[in-house]
Formats: structure tokens, sequence, C-alpha cells
């Protein structure tokens, strides 16, 4: 008679038939596992409707490619509301403050209201610059020490119009708070292994921002990343002063945004014992047919081929189905084990 199903073993029950392990993998971040973005777009409807909040920002153009998805947004965020319309105490929008209270609150402990970076200038802590990775493009986590953002503008040899961005989580020891691990944004290249150019601390008009890898987010020094990159920073107040535009436009000029990800995968490992005397009968028509093999070789050596394995619960209700490359030979005189991995 046919073998349909076998049980797995239990921890504690003799020889494990299942396993947990987790292994933390890093992959490109971008679109289709892509580890660089080199061409920025945004959409025309998303910028009209809340453009002066934030961008939301694409590898492939949404007008023409219907299955482009947002790699990131960007934002500009300033404590006084400058640099967007409304007055303090008065109706209208002030998009600035909007943005720069609600990634304060993200990150900033309990009674810190404003981002201080390192080497700050004096009285010059108000604005900000934001990137913040797409969930789905995120999925866990960035990995420290494998990005690069390039920023036309800037005054990085050897090519003087661009600002190469990295982290210094190689040469600092890692910082924690509310948003997680944090390190400083310095400028200097991960090509060829990290290059940083310049530290935090040695930034003359103080850090260029901080970069929180939990959360996926890059807070900018409004004013040193402004100087550095030749923003062109509009902190008039109640007037649009297009700082999500102009700096979306340095990011598309730079042409290059380099990113990992990290994410932890939890496997579930099923080991399949199939001992020589189990699955020699088939059900299959073409093993026995009206109750009579349909090779006479079967009679005294049945044989089957194994194709796929099926995991039940424990009212036999299918829950998973693996499917072998190749079907694999199976008789009395030979004994298998059929390794069933789940990722989670």
């Amino acid at each position: 008679m046919a073998t349909i199903y076998k049980s797995l073993v239990k921890s504690g029950e003799g020889s494990q038939d299942f396993v947990k392990t987790s292994d933390t993998i890093s992959s490109g971040m971008w679109a289709g596992g892509a580890g660089s973005i080199t061409s920025f777009f945004t959409s025309s409807a998303q910028s009209a409707s809340n453009g002066q909040y934030y961008l939301d920002v694409y590898a492939a153009n949404p007008q023409t490619d219907s299955t482009a998805q947002p790699q990131f947004s960007i934002a500009y965020g300033h404590f006084q509301g400058s640099g967007s319309k409304g007055l303090k105490g008065t109706a209208g929008d002030r998009a600035s403050k909007t943005i720069y209270s609600q990634v304060a609150n993200l990150v900033l402990a309990a009674g810190t209201d404003r981002f201080t970076f390192a080497n700050q200038v004096a009285g010059k802590k108000n604005s900000i610059y934001v990137m913040s990775v797409a969930r789905q493009q995120l999925r866990e986590k960035m990995d420290p020490g494998n990005w690069e953002l390039h920023i036309s503008g800037g005054y990085d040899e050897p090519q003087p119009s661009i600002l190469k961005l990295i982290d210094d989580s190689s040469s600092v020891a890692q910082e924690d708070g509310i948003g997680g691990r944090v390190f400083n944004i310095v400028s200097g290249s991960i090509d060829g292994g990290t290059n940083i150019k310049t530290a935090a601390a040695d930034q003359a008009n103080g850090g260029l921002g901080l970069f929180y890898p939990d959360l996926g987010l890059l807070v900018f020094n409004g004013y040193s990343l402004n100087l550095a990159a030749s923003l062109g920073e509009a902190t008039g107040s109640n007037s649009l002063g297009d700082n999500n535009t102009n700096f979306f436009n340095a990011i598309s000029s730079g042409s290059k945004f380099q990113a990992r990800r990290e994410e932890v995968i939890d496997s579930q490992h099923y080991f399949c014992r199939i001992p020589n005397a189990d699955f020699n009968y088939s059900s299959n028509p073409t093993f026995s047919l009206t109750g009579s093999f349909t090779q006479q070789t079967f009679i005294k050596n049945p044989r089957t081929f194994i194709t796929q394995v099926g995991l039940y619960n424990d009212n036999n209700e299918l829950l998973a189905v693996a499917k072998l490359s190749k079907p694999l030979l199976k008789s009395f005189s030979r004994e298998a084990i059929i390794k069933v991995k789940l990722d989670f």
C-alpha cells in the first residue's frame, strides 16, 4: 500500500526534523534589487497635490512607466516655517514647519525640538533637508557604510561640481537614540573601500547631517549642505521657496545614489527523511491499474519517482508544496533526505 503521510519528529523526540535559523542578508536597495540609481524622476500629479511638503523620487519616469514606484522621498524643513507659505499665528500651510516638527518628533528625544549637528555653527540650526527611503525598498534597514549619494554643485575633488556623501560608521562608535542607530553624514566615497574626506567635526560650516539606518532616514544640516552644494536655500517668510525642487535638481544632476539594505531572514528547515521501506508504491495510474502493476518489474522491485513534497498540519491541511528540480528515484534499496526550506 502506498504511504501517503509521514510525521516529522519534533524537538525532544529524538532526531530533530525541523530547525529554525536566522541570516542577515545584504542586497541592492532599489527597484529590482539594483544597487544604484543614476536617473531620477518626480511625479507631476504628486508634486501638484502635496509637493510643497515633499517630493516622491522615482528611478523610472512615472509618466511613461505605469510600474514605476517611489524609491525615496525628499523634503525641506524649517524650524520657524520659513521658505513656505503661511505666517505664524495665522492661517496657512507653513509646510516647512510641519516637516521639521514631524522629523524632529520621530528621532529626537523628548524635550528636544531642534537638530544639533557636529561642529554646529551658532545660530545656524533652523533648517534641514530630508531623505526618507520608501518602505518597500528599505524592507528592514539600510546597510551602514554601503551607500554613497552624489549632489551637484559641491566642491568635492576631483570633480569640483559634485559633492559625494557617505556615513562615518567605519570610523566612529555607534550611537543609539529613539530613532535607533545614528551616524554622521560626511563627505567621502566608498569606491574601492571607505574613504572619508572630511570628518563631521572638521566640517567648516558644521556637520553635513545625520544618518538613521534603522529608519532609512537621512537628515541634512540645511545651512552646511546649502553652502557645500550651492542649493540656493530660500528662507523668506510667507513665500514658496521651492527648496524641495532645488534639492531634487541637485540630486538628479549628481546622477548617483548607491545603497544597500540589510534584512534578517528567518528560515524554517524541514528534513523529510525517507527510509528504504517507505514511499515505494504509488496510486498514480502509471504505477498500478485495477490492482495490478503496470510493469512486471514492479512485482519484485517496485520503484517510484518523488517529484514534490507537501507539508501538512495536524488536520491534514496542505500548507506548502516544495517541488524538486528533477525526479528522485525511490526503491527498497534507496533512502533519501529532502530538505525543504521556508523563508519568512
